[in-house]
């Protein structure tokens, strides 16, 4: 029982490690630049907020201001905020007028192919990660919703995202680590 126990642990701890380092090599290109940067390149700062972001999902036009404001409060304290865009046959010039008219003022990036989709294991739109290196190494250390009301921004009780990022402020890991996020499907709109 002791040696299946080690295997199970040892299985885990190897896996974990494969995809942390596979998570660093995801290549996104910036859709205003056309610089292609890794997410590992990304996490030179406390954190990365990567937020996963549509043009044509409703509910991102819905968080705007929310993620405008996040970025605001905590982009000066060592948290680099980027958007990514889920469909990769998005245009870059769209992609770039969007962030010209928005003033959302960050990287939108465009993937090629889904593998940044798999790594992440996103499944709505939109959804966020909080990723920071742990041991030199690229992790999530928190995943999901960005608050618990998408359509009402004046009715939102929990802002998880805001939480989980002044948790790792506060030297300790996001706790709950995972929310549930409500949104569009990645793949149905």
């Amino acid at each position: 029982m002791k040696l299946r126990t080690l295997f199970v642990f040892s299985f885990f701890i190897i896996s974990q490690a494969i995809f942390a380092q596979s998570l660093g090599d995801i290549s996104l290109q910036d859709a205003v630049t056309g610089k292609t940067q890794t997410i590992a390149d990304l996490t030179d700062q406390k954190g990365l907020v990567l937020i996963y972001f549509d043009l044509n999902c409703p509910f991102t036009k819905m968080y705007e201001g929310r993620i405008k404001a996040l970025r605001t409060k905590f982009s000066n304290q060592g948290f680099r905020f980027a958007l990514i865009h889920s469909d990769s046959k998005a245009s870059a010039d769209e992609l770039k007028n969007y962030i010209d008219s928005s003033g959302m003022n960050m990287p939108f990036f465009i993937q090629s192919g889904t593998e940044a989709n798999q790594g992440l294991g996103v499944l709505k739109i939109p959804e966020a990660f909080l990723i920071s290196k742990q041991e030199d190494i690229p992790k999530v250390i928190y995943h999901g919703a960005i608050d618990n009301n998408p359509q009402a921004e004046n009715a939102v009780s929990e802002r998880f995202l805001e939480r989980a990022i002044n948790q790792f402020l506060g030297g300790n890991l996001p706790s709950p680590a995972q929310v549930r996020a409500t949104g569009c499907n990645l793949r149905s709109f």
